[in-house]
C-alpha cells in the first residue's frame, strides 16, 4: 500500500476549491482506486492523506485532466506553497477493538 502526503500553506479557500476537491475526492476514489482520503485544515495549514494500492494509481489519478486544472489553480490561487511525497506503508495497526 501507498499513500500520498499533501501539505500545502492556504492562500484562500473558496466555493470553487471546495467544488473541485468535493469532485476530485469521489473521481479518485471511484476512478483510480484511492482507498481512503482524509484532509483537515487548521489556520493557515492543510493536510491530506490519501491512500493508494499501487504506485500506478497514482501517476494515472495525478494526471487526470480535471486534476490537472485543481493543480493549476492551486498553484494560482488557493495555496502559497505545497509538497506531495509518495510513501510506501511498511506496516499498519490500529487500536479499533472489536465488539461481540
Amino acid at each position: 500500500m501507498f499513500a500520498v502526503i499533501f501539505k500545502a500553506t492556504i492562500r484562500t479557500l473558496d466555493k470553487e476549491y471546495s467544488l473541485y476537491a468535493n469532485q476530485l475526492r469521489d473521481l479518485a476514489m471511484s476512478k483510480y482506486g484511492c482507498i481512503d482520503f482524509v484532509s483537515s485544515c487548521e489556520g493557515n495549514q492543510e493536510l491530506a492523506i490519501s491512500y493508494w494500492v499501487s504506485e500506478q494509481d497514482i501517476a494515472r489519478w495525478r494526471d487526470d485532466p480535471l486534476h490537472k486544472k485543481a493543480q493549476l489553480l492551486g498553484r494560482d490561487k488557493w495555496y502559497v506553497n505545497y509538497t506531495v511525497e509518495v510513501v510506501e506503508v511498511k506496516r499498519s495497526y490500529s487500536s479499533e477493538r472489536v465488539v461481540s
